[in-house]
């Protein structure tokens, strides 16, 4: 009988159907303007995107945040519900806006201005939240009109992932997929004898190539405007010529600066430092050693040795159990080896082609995921959690589906061994993939800021490293010999590697237990025990045949039990936890804050230290972190000696604020560590794998 409906509910999503939200447009004399979300509701404990969507008519514009040698930026005065708390704007990237002598930055036909609205974890599911603004705005011309329009937005309350908006989901998601990120880019500014040199170097940058850059200052004081930007090329970068503004009068000079550069039409936000320019941003002299990103060739090498590693990693071994059945089995049988390490080096290249191509996709039509959103989905996580359970069932001896013992369908497996090895490659991605190695998170993050074809050589190198040692064992006939010869203990073996795969099945369903309330991980316990019952009708009915007796009634109720089971887990979407995301903290934690854009701004205005650690519960890295490095009575002492503050952001649910937050440090995935010193510096990025000394030695620096 097949399982196809089992690896079926792996690619499910669930969302939950709640009516539109209401906005209407205010129309004033030369621009429209109108309150909107990026979905249709919002959750307990989540952040939904509010934006201000604007129109104007031709020939008007209105203001970037900077707007230049005159004008006026947009301003957002909130009216909201108790306990909801807004973000930041995220500015789209400018146009310049020429003036006569003059240049201005800002926005012709239109512009959506979105912000983050952190909704609390008490909103009761069921009810609506009215969310309004006052937006003051000048938009001209030949001539300029101080302009108001006053906005408002009502939101369901409802339990889940609501869905995306039809009208401005994509469109929202679009602006912030575009608005500036940093892009690893690092700046340096000097200026000397009346000219101000911004030398700004990374990989996005390097080639040598001609550019059409722009840089866009925040401060407004920072340059004269008006004036023309020199662009010099070099191998690792670009040096930018320009005219010092007004902050540099009197012999000052600013202690940072941050803007965006304009690229060949990409933006990226550049924070730049004053310090002497660096060899290789624009033809003086040789590339600086020590980096200024990865390239092709290095994150290629990073992501073949980051699927090596990925082979120890703790979510892979009930995978690796599945081949090690395989082995021992064909271990006398050379041209079986091969077929089998084939077959799984097919599976484990196609799903991590086919997850790079969704991921960079996604990415290109504005939506904010990251590596491992598979497991982001309650519906994928409860699935996969069913397929792992089967799979244990069956090395048990519970059932047998056709002669491969790591086959998932009867049906596969019915046409030879290498289809169920092709299917063990699928699976060990889709689990494996978001535990990720130390040296796969810089690559992936480079990959994705690449051309998709020098993306997919990553993401392809990255599974080569992953089937590399069960392909070189079962091609090399010297480690071949090493494996034992075939026989009876065989099936004892079998039986034994049945329970890292129980173990996978229960990881599954806890991680399900911190993605959905209690009534949703209940809803999976009853699927697998159905699910077990299924199984074992099944095998009923197989020696039922084998001793030539009907199996028809068996056979029935078993594809009875697996529908019933398949129905619990996707019949409706799971409901939100009543705490949010994440889960109670265990006795003895680490005290920590939850983590947003707001808390850090507003400590580091404090003047303290930040330590911000990205999670998730299904990332075993993270967990073996926190158990093994957060835990240690010195990294506790540490936090409490230098007065920093922990701060926990957690993307076990798809948050799109978390992905952009990775995205901005050219990151993809979890886990990434981050540490804000108290004089207000870039953050130092920690190692993937922690010990409690690299967390002390950290904190005091």
């Amino acid at each position: 009988m097949s399982m196809n409906r089992l690896l079926a509910a792996l690619a499910a999503i669930a969302f939950v159907v709640a009516r539109p939200a209401v906005s209407a447009p205010v129309a004033t004399a030369h621009a429209t303007t109108e309150l909107v979300a990026e979905t249709t509701g919002v959750a307990p404990g989540s952040t939904v995107w509010v934006a201000t969507a604007q129109t104007f008519d031709a020939g008007w514009h209105s203001y970037w945040r900077n707007p230049g040698d005159a004008g006026e930026a947009a301003t957002i005065k909130w009216t909201i519900p108790a306990g909801w708390r807004p973000g930041e704007i995220v500015w789209p990237a400018p146009t310049r806006l020429p003036v006569g002598p003059i240049m201005n930055y800002g926005y012709e036909g239109g512009v959506i201005l979105a912000t983050p609205v952190q909704v609390p974890a008490d909103a009761k599911v069921g009810q609506s939240a009215t969310v309004s603004a006052v937006v003051e705005f000048l938009v001209c011309a030949e001539v300029c009109v101080p302009d108001t329009a006053r906005v408002s937005l009502t939101l369901p309350v409802v339990a889940g992932t609501p869905a995306p908006d039809p009208k401005w989901g994509g469109k929202i998601a679009r602006a912030l997929a575009d608005a500036p990120k940093p892009g690893g880019l690092a700046g340096v500014f000097s200026a000397t004898g009346g000219a101000l040199k911004l030398a700004i170097t990374g990989a996005a940058l390097a080639g040598g190539a001609d550019a059409d850059a722009y840089f866009y200052p925040y401060d407004d004081k920072l340059i004269d405007h008006a004036k023309p930007q020199a662009v010099e090329r070099g191998p690792n970068g670009l040096t930018l010529s320009l005219t010092p503004g007004t902050a540099f009068a009197n012999g000052g000079a600013p202690t940072t600066t941050t803007g965006v550069l304009t690229v060949n039409g990409k933006t990226y936000e550049v924070t730049a430092a004053p310090g002497a320019l660096p060899a290789g941003a624009a033809g003086l002299g040789a590339p600086k050693s020590g980096g200024d990103g990865l390239g092709l060739p290095l994150a290629v090498l990073f992501a073949f040795l980051g699927g090596l590693i990925l082979n120890l990693m703790p979510c892979v071994f009930p995978i690796l159990s599945m081949k090690a059945v395989a082995l021992t089995k064909h271990g006398a049988d050379p041209a079986a080896s091969r077929r089998q390490a084939l077959a799984f080096g097919a599976g484990v290249l196609a799903t991590f082609i086919a997850l790079a191509a969704a991921l960079i996709a996604a990415r290109a039509a504005g939506v904010a995921v990251g590596w491992g959103f598979q497991l982001q989905s309650p519906v994928v996580v409860a699935g996969l959690g069913l397929v792992m359970l089967a799979a244990a069932l069956n090395l048990s001896g519970l059932y047998e589906i056709g002669t491969s013992a790591q086959g998932l369908g009867a049906g596969l497996a019915a046409r030879g061994d290498w289809i169920g090895s092709l299917f063990t490659g699928v699976l060990a991605v889709i689990v494996a993939a978001p535990c990720t190695a130390p040296f796969m998170g810089p690559a992936l993050g480079f990959a994705l800021t690449q051309s998709a074809v020098a993306a997919l050589l990553v993401f392809i190198a990255l599974g080569l490293g992953f089937a590399a040692p069960f392909t070189l064992l079962a091609f090399s006939p010297a480690l071949r010999r090493i494996l034992p010869k075939p026989g009876a203990w065989m099936d004892t073996f079998k039986k034994a590697v049945a329970f890292p795969m129980y173990a996978a099945a229960a990881w599954l369903a806890w991680v399900l237990s911190q993605q959905t309330d209690a009534a949703g991980l209940a809803r999976l316990l009853a699927a697998a025990v159905v699910l077990s019952l299924a199984a074992w009708l099944y095998g009923l009915a197989q020696n039922r045949r084998v001793a030539g007796r009907p199996a028809v009634l068996p056979l029935a109720l078993a594809v009875a039990a697996l529908a019933a089971s398949l129905a619990l887990v996707t019949a409706r979407p799971f409901a939100a936890p009543a705490r949010g995301v994440a889960a109670a903290a265990p006795a003895g934690a680490l005290p920590s804050q939850p983590w947003s854009p707001q808390a850090v701004t507003t400590l580091r205005a404090q003047g303290k230290p930040v330590f911000i650690n990205f999670t998730a519960a299904w990332c075993v890295t993270c967990q073996v972190n926190e158990r093994v490095a957060f835990s240690s009575p010195d990294v506790a002492a540490a936090f409490k000696r230098t007065g920093a503050v922990y701060l926990v952001a957690d993307w076990t649910n798809r948050d799109g604020v978390i992905a952009k937050a990775l995205a901005d440090q050219g990151r993809i995935g979890v886990p990434l560590y981050l540490v804000y010193g108290a004089r207000g510096e870039a953050p130092k990025v920690l190692p993937q794998l922690l010990t409690p000394s690299i967390i002390v030695d950290a904190l005091g620096r």
